[in-house]
């Protein structure tokens, strides 16, 4: 089977500054999921997981935290060394009516500027990074698979293409549900290697090339601020329905100034079942019958120091497997999620004989897992509650076969 952060406290973990902590939304005390948190004066950084919490680390003492999220002021938080039970609120951003009144408003002219502006936003030396990958399954709403691991990415310069990224695991693990009814027997798209293959910026032949975009209608959305900069937001309509494959909703956004890709949301069309699942779906068995209910994409990129660079991926998909001589199907949602953890200052080599391709089982590359400080020394995307429960029943369950 192959598919693809409780209350701020620091604490002494080795040698390593932690801190844990929750974002909320100060008005409606809503958790905010995939809000970003950085170390000033380095690059080590995570997102909040889908309860809004989570966890960093820094080989340096954190001093201050900076937390930022799509339509929020971006906030700089004091880590005291006895801080606890510590709640970080965000404040929702307004944008004044003379900031959308000069924005430009013509998307085609923003996006050309965007693309053409890609090698000197993003940069064109070589940049390794170090990130943190995680994909689940669930089947109804329990959890049938976790797998987690951590890899460097060996990011080409942005006027190349993505044939010379590398994605190198360097520790992973894996649990896998033992029931038999639990078997799902299908592979679906995703895997490490998308922090190659969506990094759509870079990867253009996915989508923002010519080709693709004439497919689409480009409509100018509300503008919106990330971390306190106001950003064009261009939606992508499907505006053709005879191709062979399916299109996407989707929005991308901008920088007003910079005209810097900062965000970009994809959803895929659905009208079309068969062209869904030829894009979802890798393999199935024989007698499974597969049904494409969702597939969401969200990918985000972070300027450090004047350049740009991609910060966390995010897929979603839900969809049903009928077998034949069952009278119910099953309901399963999977979520693969990349967040890059820190870019290293004195990039390391890696061989290519090492590097994780599309052809590969993830699954296969990692082991079981059973340490509780697994993760000790590394910066992660933090559980949420009901995944640490299903990491504990799952190992209870693989430990008692």
């Amino acid at each position: 089977m192959v598919l693809l952060l409780w209350t701020i406290a620091v604490v002494a973990q080795t040698d390593l500054s932690v801190v844990t902590g929750v974002v909320k939304d100060r008005e409606t005390k809503a958790l905010l999921r995939q809000a970003n948190i950085s170390v000033p004066g380095s690059n080590v950084s995570t997102v909040t997981n889908d309860d809004g919490r989570f966890i960093i680390k820094s080989a340096t003492p954190i001093e201050r935290i900076m937390v930022s999220h799509l339509g929020y002021r971006s906030r700089y938080v004091k880590v005291n060394s006895g801080s606890k039970d510590i709640t970080v609120m965000m404040q929702p951003s307004s944008i004044m009516l003379s900031e959308v009144f000069v924005a430009p408003d013509d998307p085609v002219e923003i996006l050309a500027m965007a693309l053409s502006k890609i090698p000197d936003n993003f940069g064109k030396e070589n940049r390794m990074m170090q990130a943190f990958y995680r994909e689940t399954v669930q089947k109804r709403n329990r959890f049938i698979y976790i797998a987690e691991a951590v890899a460097d990415l060996v990011k080409t310069g942005y006027h190349r293409s993505i044939s010379g990224d590398r994605v190198v695991i360097t520790k992973g693990r894996r649990l896998l549900s033992q029931r038999q009814t639990d078997t799902l027997g299908v592979k679906i798209m995703g895997g490490p290697a998308l922090g190659m293959y969506l990094d759509l910026v870079k990867n253009r032949d996915f989508l923002l090339n010519d080709e693709e975009l004439s497919h689409y209608e480009l409509r100018m959305a509300d503008a919106v601020k990330i971390e306190d900069r106001l950003q064009c937001v261009i939606e992508l309509v499907p505006a053709a329905f005879s191709l062979p494959y399916a299109l996407y909703h989707g929005r991308l956004y901008i920088d007003y100034e910079t005209f810097t890709f900062t965000r970009i949301e994809l959803e895929l069309d659905m009208i079309d079942k068969e062209k869904a699942t030829q894009l979802m779906l890798v393999r199935k068995p024989l007698g499974v019958k597969f049904k494409p209910k969702e597939m969401k994409s969200l990918i985000t990129f972070k300027t450090e120091n004047g350049l740009s660079r991609l910060n966390y991926i995010r897929t979603e998909m839900r969809f049903n497997c009928d077998w034949k001589r069952r009278f119910f199907s099953n309901s399963f949602r999977s979520v693969t999620e990349m967040v890059i953890t820190d870019v290293y200052q004195e990039p390391k080599a890696l061989k290519g004989a090492s590097s994780f391709s599309t052809r590969e089982s993830f699954y296969d590359k990692v082991m079981f897992f059973d340490d509780p400080d697994f993760w000790k020394d590394y910066n992660i995307i933090e559980p949420t509650e009901s995944l640490e429960n299903a990491i504990g029943k799952l190992k209870k369950n693989a430990q008692a076969k």
